[in-house]
């Protein structure tokens, strides 16, 4: 067999990935010079496996490697094509690439290794996949009402008339299709899995990558995040697990399924716990809570503990929940939480007849009523707000609809050295919009002396510049919580330029410490007045809206720091009686009604 001199040795270090500007092939799509890039980036792939965890691979991954490089180049690049597609039986006549050629040629030898399966049999429902509707319909008996129904409806159908499963030719004795079953895709999802580390990237990142939709932040160290094959495998099962669980498995199944506890990585066992807390969701879902419960027992999640309260109150096991919030109270695993325990508790002291404070109310919030002829059906109502104010008070202000994103932009061009520093654990390879323990409870921890550098910047007008500079060099890159579709040099400037530097500290001191819960929460709308370097958050609430938590603890920390915010409450006319003036005039903190005049 020949063989393209490229592929006849073994591959070791990175393969070259062809990074190259996207030439249009049609309007709007985009394509790579090299054809082969799919193949290229598959090779990629397996150099980088190759070069971290030779020593952790099985013997069948070490005979794919080595077998892989002595292929010839079309029927490699056919079996990746085969790999990158859904399912795992294809059509010969839907394996036609130009690059490839005679691709009947090219799969005989991955037959030939025993990577293709030439005479695959096929159930009713893998032939359904298979085959087009008008093919279905020319298989059954001539039936009118079958034209009728779709695709989807005629499995039924089609495994009613022939139940048993057989192979394409057997099905279809007369047709020059032939069907291949790629017996190497549980092979490759192991590499796909073990090279990125988690559940959600797949083979389109590099194509995304190489065509410049998608850029990352270059990090010259990686870890990798696998020591031993124990760890390989048992994220290998979570990731089957978390499959079944999404594709509606019981979750009995899949509960049994579950590894065991991972004691040599913490970032491993952080992803059994989530799937943990996933399946007593499942539970809760089929009303089924003592199981639920059982499962959340020996779940350390975040937000098991009051996802327990939750079921113990359902089951009326006050006393029980009682108890979970008394020990939250104490030692709660983040603000939400005891918020949260602050709101419950009073509700379990009434149903056990025990006296307890009532939930506080938010304490000196500035708020402000509008009231509008109708609601805007035709955009939302922040935005229709915001265009209120602007017109309002339009020679000295300027309102932007923002909600999280501009002081999550500014939290993270700001501290882009401590989020992406490269501390063990954190980057596994190059298609990563952020550390892989981003949610984890320790990654502020973990980055304290970073953090505290970046903060320190705010003690003189560096924080500024560094900000500034960030904006203009990373631009586009993907990184966490960064809106660049919102910023843009003008919102940028009036940001530094009214936001005091105090309060951007405290925003981000108390964002780093609690990034999964104290990212959100910031109101809808900003207004700066750039001559007085001032400005006020305003969180819009509709007919029916409350705050919610985020929302609260939010606000709370503002009115605890004397920070300009306010919640402007949206009427609608048809709610008011007909009666006097509805819009009186109040300032300053409390609850009132305003006309559309901004609290100064």
């Amino acid at each position: 067999m020949l063989r393209d001199s490229r592929d006849s040795s073994r591959i070791r270090g990175r393969a070259a990935g062809g990074r190259a500007t996207p030439q249009p092939a049609a309007p709007g799509r985009p394509v790579l010079p090299d054809p082969f890039y799919y193949l290229n980036n598959f090779r990629t792939v397996l150099s980088s496996l190759e070069a971290r965890y030779w020593d952790l691979l099985s013997s069948e991954e070490r005979q794919f490697i080595t077998g892989f490089a002595e292929l010839h180049r079309a029927s490699c690049a056919l079996l990746v094509r085969m790999i990158m597609r859904k399912g795992d039986c294809f059509r010969l006549s839907r394996l036609q690439y130009a690059e490839i050629g005679d691709s009947a040629a090219a799969a005989a030898a991955l037959v030939d290794v025993g990577w293709l399966d030439d005479e695959p049999v096929l159930d009713g429902e893998q032939l359904h996949r298979l085959l087009t509707k008008a093919e279905i319909l020319s298989y059954l008996p001539r039936a009118r009402h079958l034209s009728t129904l779709r695709k989807s409806e005629l499995l039924e159908v089609l495994r009613a008339q022939s139940p048993e499963s057989q192979t394409w030719r057997a099905w279809f004795p007369h047709s020059n299709d032939r069907v291949y079953r790629a017996r190497v895709k549980p092979l490759a999802e192991r590499f796909r899995l073990t090279f990125f580390g988690n559940f959600r990237q797949d083979w389109t990142e590099f194509v995304l990558k190489d065509l410049g939709i998608n850029s990352f932040e270059r990090i010259e160290v990686h870890s990798a995040p696998f020591s031993t094959r124990a760890q390989i495998d048992a994220f290998c099962e979570l990731a089957q697990c978390q499959r079944d669980l999404d594709d509606g498995a019981a979750p009995d199944r899949v509960h049994a399924a579950v590894p065991a506890p991972i004691c040599d990585s913490d970032w491993l066992e952080e992803h059994r716990q989530r799937l943990l807390f996933q399946v007593a969701l499942a539970y809760e879902r089929r009303d089924d809570h003592w199981s639920a419960l059982a499962v959340l027992s020996g779940c350390r999640c975040r937000g098991a503990r009051m996802r327990r309260v939750r079921l113990l109150e359902r089951l009326r096991e006050w006393r029980a929940a009682r108890e979970l919030c008394l020990a939250a109270r104490e030692q709660a695993e983040s603000e939400s939480e005891r918020q949260q325990m602050r709101r419950v508790l009073p509700r379990l002291n009434r149903k056990l007849g025990m006296p307890g404070e009532a939930m506080p109310e938010l304490p000196g919030v500035a708020s402000f009523e509008i009231l509008l002829d109708t609601l805007p059906s035709d955009r939302s109502l922040e935005i229709h707000l915001r265009d209120q104010l602007a017109r309002q008070d339009a020679a000295h202000s300027t309102v932007h609809y923002v909600e999280n994103r501009l002081i999550d932009s500014l939290f993270t061009l700001l501290c882009w050295k401590a989020i992406f520093a490269p501390i063990p654990g954190a980057f596994f390879h190059d298609f990563q919009y952020g550390p892989a323990d981003l949610e984890s409870g320790a990654f502020y921890d973990r980055r304290r002396h970073q953090f505290a550098e970046c903060f320190a910047e705010f003690e003189s007008t560096q924080y500024q510049e560094t900000i500034r500079q960030r904006f203009q060099e990373k631009r586009g890159i993907q990184a966490p919580f960064v809106a660049w579709g919102l910023l843009n040099e003008k919102l940028l400037d009036l940001a530094l330029l009214c936001f005091p530097a105090a309060h951007l500290r405290l925003w981000f001191e108390w964002m780093a410490r609690d990034l999964v819960e104290n990212r959100s929460g910031f109101p809808d709308l900003v207004q700066f007045w750039p001559e007085e370097r001032r400005y006020r958050m305003v969180e819009v609430k509709g007919p029916g809206d409350r705050l919610q938590d985020n929302q609260r603890r939010f606000l709370e920390f503002c009115i605890e720091h004397d920070m300009p915010v306010a919640v402007c409450r949206v009427r609608s006319a048809a709610e008011m009686p007909v009666s006097g003036d509805v819009a009186a005039t109040k300032n300053g903190a409390g609850s009132g009604s305003l006309c559309l005049n901004p609290c100064r």
